[in-house]
């Protein structure tokens, strides 16, 4: 019989946004990376997927913009792991997202930071130091 590895419980994630170029822009300049397009073009779905493996343990995801779904106020709180969430954090505010709860410690489990992106979606930051 084979076993299954195991996984981390969330296995995707997707932050909806209303001005897709200004929230790639933010992301990007926040985490250092580069977003890359995902899917056919379609005028009422537009994706960008984060860097990443599916194959490897946690969760890979998009930002999105949809037809007839707006962003903020959802109650899905995604937490990005970093370094240092510190780090991140200044760039938040840097690229014109705001600060709900700066760095603290939360124990054992590292350190973490409460922010908002340009589109008014609350995220985590969550570091080890």
């Amino acid at each position: 019989m084979k076993t299954q590895t195991k996984r981390n419980p969330v296995g995707w994630f997707e932050i909806y946004v209303r001005d897709i170029k200004r929230a790639k822009k933010f992301y990007e300049s926040v985490f250092k990376t580069k977003l890359e397009k995902l899917g056919p073009d379609d005028p009422n779905l537009e994706m960008w997927v984060f860097p990443g493996d599916m194959a490897a343990g946690g969760a890979n995801g998009t930002i999105c913009k949809m037809k007839g779904f707006e962003p903020g106020n959802n109650s899905v709180l995604v937490y990005f792991s970093c370094e240092n969430c510190a780090v991140e954090e200044k760039r938040v505010k840097e690229f014109g997202g705001n600060i709900q709860k700066s760095k603290e410690s939360i124990g054992e489990y590292g350190f973490i930071s409460l922010v908002y992106d340009t589109e008014g979606n609350m995220f985590g930051l969550h570091s080890m130091k």
